[in-house]
């Protein structure tokens, strides 16, 4: 069985019927449990909607770079009752992003440690985005003590230099979708190298969708193309890495398979 670690099932692009379709052509090919991150208050609580109708979907709910300019206490305040719910179980996703002019560094920083501080109050882990700012995102988290709760770095495009930097404050490294493409060498060799405990596999939907469809929707059942392209890259058999990447999100989310018998 699989578990898809990040899953934009709340992304407007997807309406009911899309989701019940995908949700259930998931779990007819193994992938029976899914993390479904917010990347801003409305996104946040659909996550909570969808983890509450579904049995082996979960909630992360957060607010997410592009998406900082205007936060206020009371949304702080709304994150910090969500993560009351059983079934919200990491604050994300949260971090930095360079790529798009969106939102002023300092607003970005900002948002970023006040959700570290809520995630460490709350103890709950941490989803992090990162896009083109990986000394900070490093920076920030060992200001700011991430270490206490740890958490996933989303769909990893560092260094392997920076996978021990985050794995020494207790992050995952999450593959996604790009470790599948011809040219992405260096996620490639890193996710080589992660030690097993701390590898994680996610597709990102509807974003980043892995070969062979790639250039089409992502969705939760192409989560088995990013297993399928690690077990061949470390010379695995495929299902040792569906147990061993879906044992390390249940860890981490502090979860159980509610399919599995006990």
């Amino acid at each position: 069985m699989l578990f898809d670690s990040h899953c934009h099932l709340n992304s407007d692009s997807f309406d009911e019927n899309d989701v019940l379709e995908m949700i259930h052509t998931a779990r007819d090919q193994k992938v029976v449990q899914i993390l479904v991150p917010g990347y801003d208050m409305k996104s946040s609580e659909r996550a909570i909607e969808l983890a509450d109708n579904w049995q082996g979907v979960y909630a992360a709910i957060g607010i997410h770079p592009n998406d900082a300019n205007g936060t206020t206490d009371e949304m702080y305040d709304q994150l910090r009752e969500w993560a009351k719910l059983p079934y919200v179980v990491a604050i994300g996703e949260i971090g930095l992003d360079y790529h798009w002019d969106t939102t002023p560094k300092e607003v970005q920083f900002e948002v970023f440690r006040r959700q570290i501080a809520l995630a460490k109050e709350v103890k709950l882990p941490i989803i992090i985005h990162d896009r083109e700012a990986h000394a900070d995102i490093v920076r920030i988290l060992q200001e700011e003590g991430a270490r206490e709760v740890g958490g996933i770095m989303h769909c990893f495009s560092g260094s392997w230099e920076m996978a021990r930097d985050c794995m020494e404050m207790n992050f995952m490294i999450s593959f996604g979708g790009p470790v599948t493409f011809k040219n992405a060498k260096r996620p490639q060799e890193v996710a080589k190298k992660i030690p097993l405990d701390y590898l994680l596999v996610e597709t990102d939907s509807p974003y980043l969708t892995p070969e062979p469809y790639r250039g089409k929707p992502n969705q939760p059942l192409y989560v088995r193309y990013i297993a399928e392209k690690i077990a061949e890259l470390r010379e695995m058999d495929f299902a040792d890495v569906c147990e061993i990447t879906s044992a390390n999100a249940e860890r981490i989310f502090k979860v159980r398979n509610p399919f599995v018998s006990m």
